[in-house]
Order: C-alpha cells, then structure tokens, then sequence
C-alpha cells in the first residue's frame, strides 16, 4: 500500500517506520522546512524519538500535497488542536480514495467534535466509511523499540477497520478492529484527565490506594459521559479504555501524568507546558470535557475537579479531600 503519515512526531515517526517494514511505501510529512531537511540528512528524530534510524526507503517531505496525493491510506499524527488546519489545507481530489486514520487523541476544543467527527466536518465530501482511528495503550517510546503492543483500529465500516487493522499489525503490534468508532475515540480523549489525576496523586505524595481509587472511578466517570454520547459500554473496559488509561496513569512515558505530577509538587500549569517539547492533550480535553458533560447531563466529579486544579488554581489535597467528602454513594 501507499502510505502517508502526516505528523513527524514521535509517534507518526514510530507508525512511519513500523509501517515500512511492513512493507508498505511510506511517506513522512514534517510540516518545517528545516527540521524536514534534517530528518532527511541525518535519519534521525533527535528531538521526539532520538536514537532510532528512519530508513532511507521513508520519503520525508514539507510537502503537504505532495504527501497526501495518491494514497490508499493517510495517518494522521498531527495534534488534536492543529489537525483541523492541516486538514483544510489538503485538496479532496488528492484523497478521494484514500481511507484517513486519525491516531491523534483529543476533542477539539471549540467545536467539542472527535477526530472523525471534525475530519468529516471539514472534507464533508468524504463518506464516514473512509474514515478511521487507531487508539489503545500505545506509548511511541515502546513501540519503536518492538515492544510487544495491542492497539484497536476503529471505523464505522468493517471493511475499513479490517484494512487499518492489516495495514499495522506485526509480531510485536497487535492490532484489534472495532466498529464503535465513537467510542474508542473518546476513550482515548477522556483518559487524559484522569492521567493528569493520577500525577497530581503523584506529586502530592498520596499513595497507591488513592491512586487506584483515582483510576477505577475514572474509568466509571469516562463510561457514564461516553454512554451518554451513544458509545458502547463494553469499549471503555477493552484498549482503547482501561488499557489506555493504565498505562497513561502510570508510565514515565506519559506527558499527561507528567503535567499533574509537576502540578502536584506545586508548579503553575503555564510554567509545566512551556518547558515541555511535546503536547498534553488532557489540558484542552479536560475543558472540552467539562462542557461535554454539561451539554449531556453526565456528572463528573473527577474531571470537575481537575479543571478546577488547572484553570482555577485549586488546591490539589483540597480537590481530592472534596472528592473524598460528597455524598454517599453506590458503586
């Protein structure tokens, strides 16, 4: 297959290179000019996977036409926040038949759309049979060194589900198919904020028996908003949800726990996000989750909180001992 995977990252470049070798003709996009030109020169991502080779064989190119142009597949590695604009920027002639696979996870903060739900607001021309998403525990730093992985691949049509499925599966990434797009999508999304919980348990120096409280009723509070939003309950106990969320929760590798553990020791959020590299979706998504939950009727009191810590300044022990004191309830 022709491949194009728009996004030098981490993790296009991992999904880049792991769909090279099999055996797939890959295009990489990086949308500066110079850091393109780097990539090329020196086959290296010093900067968002150092220390692994892209092979020679990869097209690395600025060209985003160029890139999206006759493709049967096109990976979309581009931020939550940002894809929208590369997106509009791309002609649908070019991709008329290409089916989109968004690995990005994220609601848009404005629009409050899923990945698919956006790509097909803005290619409105596109049937949402050529439409995809890969999500599930999945860190960029394991996978290119073939660590033994599961991920799901999702569409709401099952030929397309099972054309990512086969695109991506190896010996070491075993990829699942899924016809609850909606679902996995919003996983992906939700568990952010609850990673961002989890490090703020971390950094306030609270104990695994918190921690786990965080992540089990996080689960719960992430199913009650994706039910309410028309997804299957069965996908938020599968990859894409608790698997997702285990391992945002609790790997060093995870810039969402990361953002709540620096913000439990008591650092600003502004100060935590301009001495990162790499985007935290959960900070947009809790936002967007928020409101979600408003539109929708849902309560959550985990994501409440955690807004409330982010952009209102709460004080983390004051957060968790108000999550600790609401009214009784059954599990």
């Amino acid at each position: 297959m022709k491949i194009s995977v728009l996004g030098a990252g981490g993790w296009g470049t991992t999904l880049a290179i792991l769909l090279h070798y099999n055996g797939h003709k890959v295009t990489l996009w990086e949308y500066q000019k110079s850091y393109a030109r780097e990539l090329n020169k020196k086959r290296i991502n010093k900067d968002y996977l150092p220390g692994i080779k892209i092979p020679d064989e990869i097209i690395i190119t600025p060209d985003l036409d160029e890139s999206a142009d006759d493709k049967n597949l096109i990976v979309l590695a581009v931020p939550s926040q940002f894809l929208r604009k590369v997106v509009k920027k791309i002609n649908y002639s070019s991709i008329r038949d290409a089916v989109l696979v968004s690995v990005s996870k994220g609601i848009e903060k404005d629009s409050l759309m899923t990945m698919s739900q956006m790509l097909l607001d803005v290619q409105s021309s596109m049937s949402e049979n050529q439409i995809g998403v890969i999500s599930g525990p999945s860190h960029a730093e394991e996978v290119s060194h073939r660590t033994p992985t599961a991920v799901v691949a999702a569409s709401v049509d099952v030929e397309a589900s099972k054309t990512i499925q086969a695109a991506f599966v190896t010996s070491y990434f075993r990829v699942y198919s899924s016809t609850d797009i909606l679902g996995v999508e919003l996983g992906g999304a939700f568990k952010n904020i609850i990673a961002i919980g989890a490090g703020i348990i971390d950094g306030a120096g609270f104990g695994d028996n918190t921690k786990a409280a965080i992540m089990t009723r996080g689960v719960a509070e992430i199913s009650r908003l994706g039910l309410a939003m028309g997804a299957r309950p069965e996908t938020f106990a599968g990859l894409s949800g608790m698997g997702d969320l285990i391992v945002t929760c609790m790997s060093k590798h995870s810039r969402n726990r990361y953002v709540g553990e620096q913000i439990g020791k008591g650092k600003k959020l502004n100060a935590v996000i301009k001495s990162m590299e790499q985007v935290a979706e959960g900070v947009d998504t809790t936002r967007s989750a928020k409101k979600l939950a408003e539109k929708f009727d849902v309560e959550t009191p985990i994501t409440n909180q955690v807004y409330k810590i982010l952009y209102e300044e709460k004080d983390p022990i004051k957060a968790t001992t108000d999550l600790m004191t609401r009214d009784m309830k059954t599990e």
